[in-house]
């Protein structure tokens, strides 16, 4: 492994070790991360330093500040362990901390993209290794030995000759003496050497979270806390012109209601009523007496079957726009041996997250103070000081943990809603708390979408041709969040005549990303549909796609890359673990595969699947293999990663779907939007990393996409059927 820091280093910052009050101390030092790392921070804004996250007290305890948002993805363990590593502690005489938003000190604190690995790696590892060279100098001086002649182990320092050693806590006053080390030129450690990283220690927080203790977001509370709903439009955007306020007011436990007029902007406040009571469900039961005279405005016309209808139509005409075209399609599809020429369609979905939103906030002297399970609670701090027309800096963001986010969470609505009733009611805590069906009636959906695919093989299956009319959300050439597709998306570039078009439908619904997004709905598409196009070359479908994988190399540029090593590499061996065509099957199971690369990494499915007269589907297993770099920083936290993202792509596959009606979300909890029963859940579920030179990437999102194609690939292999429109449930299809 290379010691050589990617982080730009500034050279007037050093390394320094302040002491604390009751002799703890706090070790410091100057990196200056980069703008990406910052998330958007000015560059000249102050170096971040180890200080913010390394505190050693004089009995030998060390508190690691986690400083990225935790929301079930084992971050607040993973990045706590990279400077424990690098720092050579003993992880029982570690606490962790959740920091507070503070980007300045910190860098970047979001969770979203699966980038809170990759952004923090070499940071953080270099933030461990220049503590450690500080620890063993002060023994060395205290010794009066030679620092080459003495290493760490466990939170200590040892001189190899007299076997002597001293803890940190010991070395603390020592250290605070020193002169630091360049921090360009603190050696990482070598990847043999690490004691952590590749191990499963104890998770933080499980004990609190299987004894039951409130440490979620949905748990916090403060002394005279009152609580808050939010009654929103049905029609997304629509405005509130009236309510009996005054009934209301007069309910029991009700303190206050109030009609807020909002910004015209769903992500930020959108117009509605705001009710406060002593208890939430006073609050919530207030709501059944509303009577509110409601605006609704434009986006009462639409419908998912006006979707539906308009994508017809603009089937039957030219594409709008092009996003890439490479050869001659047309000309490649009249020379092919054998064309396929289907539609694919896929809904509209919810996040459906377990924890509802909900923030608490208190707004006095012109200061507001939130708590708030945000994967992105920067941009929150900023939307809540432009729609309290104050100073983000009077603004204290405190993060708590998240029962699942999966992309909700890095809108900050119910943030902003917090804040302004807060700001209401000054020198009083507040707690909002939305209904489940608050929540899945105004959620920021996985858009749905529609494509035309036709593709061509020749005589010897060699895919030739592949075009795409690609029918999504937005307006003239302008995408709505996370409906599009890219120009390098998969087999651009590995096939000769290629081109994707596209025609967009104006929607007034509110989008955004939901796990892994656009990869969880292309990939379905994209690999079922060169699951057709290997039958119809009379082809295994692994081996066509190893076939149209081809030698390792890398392809495209910048964000657009693709490296088809990696991918040969992970289809190989799932190919191998799950006995791809060594196996003889019962009759009515058949195997399916798919792979998509996604956030930066690399995967490959297999699925065993049965089906029975009825079309009763079972899944027997899965297998998963995953490139996501060198290292599996927390292993039983990766495997998790991946086993919920199958799970959550089995859901997405048979049953979930949202749909419109008058502008109306027509679902309003998990008994219409369903999520995967244990029983209907595989037995089994292999999951296996094969590990590359590339630095570590994230987890939460790539091993998502492949499910969906490699069961319904294995459905087809096992009754004939091919699924081209989701949820399966549509087609007839259920659990076993």
């Amino acid at each position: 492994m290379s010691n050589t820091p990617s982080k730009k280093l500034n050279r007037r910052f050093f390394l320094r070790v302040s002491a604390l009050a009751g002799g703890s101390i706090l070790l410091g030092g100057g990196i200056e991360a980069s703008a990406q790392q910052r998330g958007g921070t000015p560059r000249n804004a102050a170096p971040i330093l180890p200080s913010a996250f390394i505190q050693i007290h004089p009995n030998g305890m060390v508190t690691l500040t986690a400083k990225n948002p935790e929301m079930g993805q084992g971050i607040k363990t993973a990045l706590p362990m990279i400077i424990a590593d690098e720092l050579d502690l003993d992880w029982k005489l570690v606490r962790v901390v959740q920091a507070d938003l503070n980007e300045v000190k910190y860098g970047s604190q979001s969770a979203g993209g699966s980038r809170s690995t990759p952004n923090n790696w070499d940071l953080l590892r270099r933030i461990g290794a220049s503590a450690r060279s500080m620890m063993i100098d002060a023994a060395a001086q205290t010794w009066s030995v030679p620092a080459a002649e003495c290493y760490t182990e466990l939170g200590k320092v040892y001189h190899r000759p007299s076997g002597k050693s001293l803890g940190y806590g010991e070395l603390a006053a020592k250290a605070a003496t020193l002169t630091p080390p360049d921090l360009a030129t603190v050696k990482t450690k070598d990847r043999k050497d690490y004691k952590f990283i590749g191990k499963s220690l104890p998770t933080v927080d499980l004990p609190a979270m299987v004894s039951g203790k409130p440490i979620y977001s949905i748990d916090f509370k403060l002394p005279g806390m009152l609580f808050a709903v939010y009654e929103k439009c049905p029609v997304f955007n629509g405005k509130a012109v009236s309510a009996n306020l005054d009934e209301i007011k007069a309910l029991p436990g009700i303190k206050h209601a109030f009609l807020v007029e909002g910004n015209g902007d769903v992500a930020s406040l959108s117009s509605g009523i705001a009710i406060v009571a002593t208890k939430w469900w006073y609050a919530q039961n207030a709501r059944k007496s509303l009577k509110v005279v409601w605006e609704e405005g434009p986006n009462a016309a639409h419908s998912s079957a006006g979707y539906t209808a308009k994508a017809a139509e603009l089937f039957t005409q030219k594409p709008a726009f092009a996003i890439r075209k490479e050869g001659d399609v047309e000309a490649a599809l009249a020379a092919a041996a054998k064309t396929v020429d289907v539609k694919y369609t896929f809904p509209f979905i919810s996040h459906a997250q377990l924890e509802p939103g909900n923030c608490a906030a208190k707004f006095e002297d012109g200061k507001l103070e939130v708590w708030a399970p945000s994967q992105t609670p920067g941009r929150g701090q900023q939307m809540a000081a432009q729609a309290l027309g104050i100073d983000a800096a009077n603004i204290t963001v405190h993060q708590l943990r998240t029962g699942g986010g999966f992309g909700r969470r890095l809108a900050n609505d119910y943030m902003i809603e917090a804040a302004w009733i807060a700001k209401l009611l000054p020198g009083t805590p507040i707690k909002l708390l939305n209904s489940r069906e608050d929540d899945m009636r105004h959620d920021f959906y996985r858009p749905g979408g529609f494509q035309h695919m036709r593709g061509g093989v020749d005589a010897n299956g060699k895919l030739t041709a592949w075009h795409d009319h690609f029918v999504s959300f937005g307006e003239g050439e302008k995408f709505v969040s996370s409906s599009n597709i890219g120009p390098g998306e998969f087999p651009a570039n590995f096939v000769p005549n290629f081109g994707v078009e596209a025609t967009l439908i104006p929607t007034g619904v509110p989008t955004g990303p939901l796990r892994a997004p656009r990869s969880n709905s292309l990939a379905w598409v994209i690999h079922s549909f060169i699951d057709e196009l290997a039958h119809a070359a009379g082809k295994d479908p692994l081996q066509f796609r190893l076939d149209l994988l081809g030698e390792p190399r890398v392809v495209g540029k910048g964000m657009e890359s693709y490296d088809a090593g990696r991918m040969r590499g992970v289809l190989e061996m799932v190919a191998d673990k799950s006995g791809w065509g060594k196996r003889t099957l019962p009759k009515g199971h058949g195997l399916g595969v798919g792979f998509h690369y996604s956030h930066s990494g690399y995967f490959a499915e297999v699925a065993e699947v049965s089906v029975d007269a009825q079309k009763k589907v079972k899944v027997h297993k899965v297998w998963a293999v995953g490139d996501v770099g060198s290292d599996i920083i927390h292993p039983s936290s990766a495997a998790n990663q991946v086993e919920g993202a199958i799970i959550d792509g089995l859901s997405e596959l048979m049953a979930q779907e949202i749909t419109f009606e008058k502008g109306r979300t027509m679902q309003s909890n998990y008994h219409q939007h369903q999520a995967l029963r244990i029983k209907q859940a595989p037995p089994e579920i292999e999951v296996h990393f094969l590990k590359s030179k590339n630095s570590p990437t994230g987890l939460g999102e790539p091993p998502l996409p492949p499910l969906l194609p490699a069961v319904a690939n294995a459905i087809f292999a096992a009754c004939g059927k091919r699924v081209r429109s989701l949820p399966m449930s549509k087609e007839g299809f259920s659990w076993a």
